[in-house]
């Protein structure tokens, strides 16, 4: 048997060893060529049965990473889709099928259809590294886990937390998933060889699920499952808007999982789920995604003759330099942390010790991040930090007192960034000996949540220094989004004028909820108003005058908190009253408000900011722009960005609406030259 992408050996003691490396990939993915070739073997092994057969991956960077992408994009119509699905549940049946033990050895990244394969597998093992993550990430892309998890993993660990883990695409580490019962073993990668063999020459019970978790799948019990399951849902996203979760739960309750029984007119088949807009959307999202994570790809190879960060020093500890400090320090980075006194820096101490408690769980890694971030007020560190990153107060004039300072004290070939929100970097350089040096590294609140970090190119900085920027960015987790220096850059620039018209309607007297419900009516994952109280009024005050039009409206509701030092969340109130960190609104909702007007109107003047940032080429092109308004402000993923937003309405009613506002509202309203290319 000739085989592409596995490997199969059988050793003296008569026992299979499945190896999956996909031949011209770095990472397992399922094509329909992989799979056959799966089933082939499958076919084999029945035929001639092993004493059981251990499936592994000879990938470094993890076990399988699901479906190929790449392949399921590119079917013309549902007939193709679902023959891919019906493949997969087969090879997986087969696999599930054999007579003899069958064990998973999972190590870095399991999702999608490779934790798919690994519930058709009798057995799994599972590293017990920080890398090592088993998800079903499906419902992200706005599809089902279409191979088997929605009829094999509810019957494993209980619909309750099965469900849980399809309706989110949350991933768990080796620990959490042998607590749940989704893995029989955890142990280092380095024993998988003995751990596998212990299973197959001894196998040990199958696993079953406890009384409680059995329960939720007894007739009568299920439905209130599901029932309870798309309440939950539905305080998230709306059917129409999102259908993948809600087809999960009826893929499970009313097929037992296999979507091979679903009606191909059912809202839950995946004829109508591939071919969703939402889906789509999702899945460009995804590949755009990817397609920023490879701005940092190879940042330390040999050509490039850089070296990953080792040091970094932040000046500034206040909520977003702590924070970059501690993601920083999460990620094995040495960081000196600097600010005027240690009463400062202790906050941010604070706040990173919760942050790795969290993550890190075991109080070895806890400590371990910890001992990687220190205090430095003398600011020693900056002499020995590859990169410096100032993330200060909101002033050019402050930032470039702090630069004359820290300049002479830093490395030859180290990088200098600013995490400045709105400040082009030519009114920050001048101070320096080597502008050239200097990168924008913009990261956004809060940091652990928010992945992307915008890499600000100035006048003078030159290709090494950004990809530095880059590369440093993708080191830690983050997405690297190039932008050129303009004022607001990209995210701040799009998501200015919207939140301006938000305020300007509280001005008017429309209720700071009403304008919220509207913005989550059109699929913002926040309101405006909440979302400008949560970052800090007084921030997005200074970022509003930074990027002030000529003749712009001053909103005077926000002039006057600001002015009271009511910043919103951090100081309590501001347009909401926050208490145990949640904004109070008001139980009345917007009546008969037309919520599509006014999302509308608030929406436009995003989009036709980011027709500017386009035209103006702040991005490379409008993916990118795309791209960085999703991962910088959660702009209502299932309608793809603002430029997706503009073409699935249509350009002409988008403009039409525009010129009825403009009437009404003024110049504020004037369409940017660059929707004529769109």
């Amino acid at each position: 048997m000739e085989l592409k992408h596995w490997k199969l050996d059988v050793d003296a003691d008569h026992l299979a060893w499945l190896a999956f490396d996909r031949a011209g990939a770095t990472a397992n993915t399922f094509s329909s060529e992989v799979l056959r070739e799966l089933g082939q073997i499958a076919d084999h092994l029945a035929s001639m049965p092993p004493k059981g057969l251990a499936i592994l991956s000879a990938k470094e960077s993890g076990f399988i990473a699901g479906a190929d992408i790449d392949e399921f994009t590119t079917f013309k119509d549902a007939d193709e889709a679902m023959a891919f699905v019906a493949l997969g549940n087969e090879v997986f049946d087969k696999i599930a099928a054999l007579s003899f033990p069958t064990v998973a050895l999972i190590h870095g990244f399991c999702m999608g259809g490779g934790t798919e394969l690994a519930l058709a597998c009798k057995y799994r093992v599972m590293d017990d590294g920080p890398k090592a993550r088993m998800a079903l990430p499906e419902v992200m892309l706005g599809i089902v886990p279409g191979w088997g998890a929605a009829k094999r993993m509810p019957k494993l660990i209980g619909p309750a937390a099965a469900l849980d883990l399809m309706l989110t695409g949350r991933g768990v580490d080796g620990r959490r998933a042998k607590k749940m019962g989704l893995v029989d073993a955890v142990t280092p990668r380095r024993h998988f060889d003995n751990a596998g063999r212990m299973i197959l020459n001894n196998p040990p019970p199958l696993r079953r699920p406890s009384f409680t978790q059995a329960v939720g799948d007894w007739p009568g019990i299920r439905d209130v499952v599901a029932k309870m399951s798309a309440k939950q849902v539905a305080k998230r996203v709306r059917r129409d808007q999102y259908p993948a979760p809600y087809a999960i739960i009826d893929l499970w309750k009313d097929f037992d999982g296999d979507p091979r029984k679903v009606p191909r007119e059912h809202p839950a088949s995946t004829a109508s789920l591939f071919f969703h807009p939402t889906a789509k959307n999702l899945i460009r999202i995804f590949k755009l995604q990817e397609r920023l994570k490879k701005m940092g790809s190879d940042p330390f190879s040999a050509e490039k003759g850089s070296d990953p960060v080792r040091h970094l020093h932040v000046i500034g500890a206040g909520a977003m330099g702590g924070d970059i400090a501690a993601w920083a320090a999460l990620r094995g980075v040495t960081v000196t942390l600097q600010d005027l006194a240690p009463d400062r820096i202790a906050p941010a101490i604070k706040r990173a010790a919760e942050l790795y408690r969290k993550r890190l769980k075991q109080p070895h890694l806890v400590q371990a991040a910890l001992d990687r971030l220190i205090p430095d007020v003398a600011g020693n560190g900056a002499a020995k930090a590859d990169i410096v990153i100032e993330a200060i107060v909101e002033n050019a004039d402050v930032k470039r007192k702090v630069y004359a300072q820290v300049e002479p004290r830093m490395k030859d070939g180290a990088v200098l960034a600013t995490n400045t929100s709105s400040i082009p970097l030519q009114q920050l350089s001048s101070i320096l000996k080597r502008p050239e040096r200097l990168v924008g590294l913009h990261f956004f609140n809060p940091v652990p949540q928010m992945m992307l970090v915008e890499i600000v190119e100035g006048p003078q900085t030159p290709p090494a220094v950004m990809q530095a920027g880059q590369s440093f960015t993708r080191q830690i987790d983050k997405l690297p989004l190039p932008c050129k220096s303009a004022p607001g850059f990209l995210v701040n620039r799009v998501l200015s004028p919207y939140l301006l018209e938000a305020m300007l309607m509280v001005d008017e007297g429309i209720p700071p909820e009403t304008i919220d419900a509207a913005a989550k009516d059109f699929g913002m994952p926040m309101g405006p108003i909440e979302l400008a109280d949560m970052v800090g009024l007084d921030i997005g005050w200074a970022v509003g005058q930074e990027l002030a039009k000529p003749g712009s409206p001053i909103p005077k509701k926000l002039q006057s908190l600001v002015e009271a030092k009511k910043f919103g969340k951090k100081s309590g109130q501001g347009f909401y009253t926050w208490t145990n960190g949640k904004a109070q609104k008001s139980s009345t909702g917007p009546g008969t408000v037309d919520l599509k007007a006014l999302a509308d109107r608030m929406v436009l003047p995003a989009l036709n900011e980011a027709v500017a940032c386009v035209r103006e080429k702040i991005v490379a092109d409008a993916d990118l722009c795309d791209a960085g308004v999703i991962f910088g402000t959660g702009f209502a993923p299932h309608r793809g960005g603002p430029i997706s937003t503009i073409r699935a309405r249509g350009k002409q009613e988008w403009l039409r609406i525009m010129g009825e506002l403009k009437k009404q509202h003024g110049l504020r309203f004037e369409a940017d030259t660059g929707w004529d290319t769109i």
